[in-house]
């Protein structure tokens, strides 16, 4: 009877030390996933929307190769990447212009680094159903500046002109006033976009339309205009003639950061100086800077 009761509260105890081994061996694996979560590296970009398709492609491809790495990325302009890492929101800013003197003021005690991570040609683009196909330096001013206001004006049809543009926030609307305009202001009449897409998308709807665009937004719903700097030779917008500096609306694009985020943020700046990271910026047809 003895023997029995014992063989049988031996049988009743095997579920117990079952279940007791489900439950450790669950918390090990709790453990194990908080332990991942927690080396999770997360990385935060903003700023510019020229950038901003090769910042995703880049961002994309490093978390297929680094499965511990989080990249968010969003654009709103250079301004808005740049006011973000002054108060700290964003880990790295992407910029289509160079920092002000009153932004690195701001920015003095975070020793932030720059990088140049490619270069880009500023397409200036108009509807297909356009027919001027080249404009000097002078006369894209004087649409900007509100002085030319009729396409007939510069050899095209008997139409007005509707003049596309970032808004202020923008690296490019600061880029393309200072090197295109000659520091002019625009004029009340051109309209002001929230994102580049949207200038590609209004311009490629409207007959009497221009815009400027960063060359990887550049697709077959616009037309592309060659431009001169000396009214004799017109250039287009494309890769090689940025490269080779016949093209003269070019600029560089950079990666800002603070400095005492490097450790964080280094490798996926590596990865983007990178022969592979290169090779994404011809991809999203912007130039190398290797």
């Amino acid at each position: 009877m003895t023997r029995h009761l014992s063989g049988h509260i031996k049988l009743n105890n095997n579920p117990k030390k079952t279940q007791m081994k489900k439950v450790i061996y669950l918390a090990a694996v709790a453990g194990l996933a908080m332990a991942f979560t927690v080396a999770k590296v997360e990385i935060k970009i903003k700023g510019s929307d020229t950038v901003l398709p090769l910042a995703q492609k880049e961002a994309e491809m490093y978390m297929k190769k680094n499965t511990d790495a989080s990249i968010t990325v969003g654009g709103g302009g250079s301004g808005v990447g740049i006011a973000a890492l002054i108060d700290g929101s964003t880990d790295i800013c992407m910029s289509s212009r160079d920092l002000k003197m009153e932004e690195k003021l701001k920015l003095k005690d975070k020793k932030v680094k720059e990088v140049i991570i490619a270069f880009d040609a500023l397409s200036v683009i108009v509807n297909p159903g356009n027919k001027v196909s080249k404009l000097t330096r002078e006369q894209i001013e004087g649409i900007y500046t509100g002085a030319i206001t009729n396409w007939k004006d510069v050899g095209g049809d008997d139409e007005k002109i509707v003049a596309y543009s970032r808004e202020t926030s923008s690296g490019t609307y600061e880029f393309f006033k200072e090197h295109v305009m000659s520091k002019k202001n625009y004029a009340s009449t051109v309209l002001n976009m929230p994102a580049t897409g949207a200038i590609v998308q209004s311009v490629s709807q409207t007959k009497g339309a221009i815009g400027y665009v960063g060359l990887a937004y550049v697709n077959k719903t616009v037309k592309d205009i060659a431009v001169s700097y000396d009214g004799k030779t017109f250039v287009n917008a494309s890769v090689k003639a940025a490269k080779d500096k016949t093209y003269p609306i070019s600029r560089p694009l950079y990666y800002f950061y603070a400095g005492d985020l490097e450790a964080k943020v280094k490798p996926f700046i590596d990865y983007a100086l990178s022969a592979e990271g290169q090779k994404i910026v011809s991809e999203v047809d912007y130039v190398p800077v290797k």
